[in-house]
């Protein structure tokens, strides 16, 4: 389940992340900011653009294998707000390059992501 205290869920929360990331991860398809935060726990905001994957379909796969990745991320200290934008190469990527995809840019970020 993805609760609410695990969301980036106001525009300014959003802006803090985009403004001043502390690191960055990217390739053709998705492009992954993260910033440390002072709280006990990850935070995830996504941000995937309808001009980058135009069906509603294809949006909510790749926003189902983002937070399937983030639910397995370790809990380690320091806590991170990560979004995850997607860019014009997610348009015909296939689910399976998505989960390699972000596989690959959470662990350039440090973080261990297996999904079971």
């Amino acid at each position: 389940m993805f609760r609410p205290s695990q969301r980036l869920l106001t525009a300014a929360e959003y802006s803090q992340v985009f403004k001043d990331p502390d690191h960055k991860a990217g390739q053709k398809e998705l492009l992954l900011l993260a910033r440390h935060n002072d709280l006990p726990q990850h935070r995830l905001g996504l941000a995937v653009a309808k001009k980058h994957v135009p069906t509603a379909v294809n949006r909510n796969i790749i926003k189902r294998l983002a937070r399937e990745h983030f639910r397995v991320l370790e809990q380690k200290t320091p806590s991170l707000d990560i979004v995850i934008l997607t860019r014009p190469g997610a348009r015909n990527a296939s689910s399976t390059h998505i989960k390699e995809a972000l596989t690959k840019q959470f662990a350039r970020l440090g973080l261990a992501a297996s999904p079971s």
